[in-house]
């Protein structure tokens, strides 16, 4: 069965600008299956908006715990976990709305501060080294959340679309 949006996409209306590997449609298109009202899509808008807000304040928190641990290396233990546990948050979030991407790279950080690697496994490496790994992580989701986020206002009419 083909995606609605992703047949809208194709034709250029009112769907999904090309998100490439960005966005799972078909994710996404359940989020909106729950609109009352397909022209003002005030339900999907509401949790996509909220995202925002939410992946914005979750991405402060990152940053400064990560300044946290580099100013006090002592406490790196405790940040590990605060990342990982912020990394699983924002992980949840951003896989009920099909951000793929932003996932995916918010796994690894939660990965890292569970003193695991990228894949998920028990490793040994020192606290600095996974501080490093975050912080690399935590810059590269930030601008996979920018063109997600960027992909939905265009979708939602954003004028804002443009600049995010």
């Amino acid at each position: 069965m083909a995606s609605h949006l992703a047949e809208e996409s194709e034709t250029g209306s009112a769907g999904l600008p090309d998100s490439g590997d960005s966005l799972d449609l078909s994710t996404f298109e359940q989020i909106l299956e729950m609109d009352d009202d397909e022209d003002e899509r005030e339900f999907s808008r509401s949790i996509v908006y909220g995202f925002f807000e939410q992946a914005e304040a979750t991405f402060g928190k990152m940053d400064k715990s990560l300044s946290a641990a580099e100013s006090q290396k002592h406490q790196g233990e405790n940040e590990l976990a605060n990342l990982s546990s912020l990394g699983h948050f924002l992980k949840g979030s951003s896989a009920t709305l099909g951000m793929t991407k932003v996932k995916d790279s918010c796994e690894k950080i939660q990965h890292y501060g569970a003193h695991k690697d990228d894949a998920g496994q028990p490793t040994n490496m020192e606290d600095t080294l996974l501080l490093k790994k975050i912080k690399a992580t935590v810059a590269t989701v930030k601008v996979e959340y920018k063109e997600a986020e960027r992909i939905l206002k265009q979708f939602y009419h954003d004028p804002d679309a443009h600049t995010a």
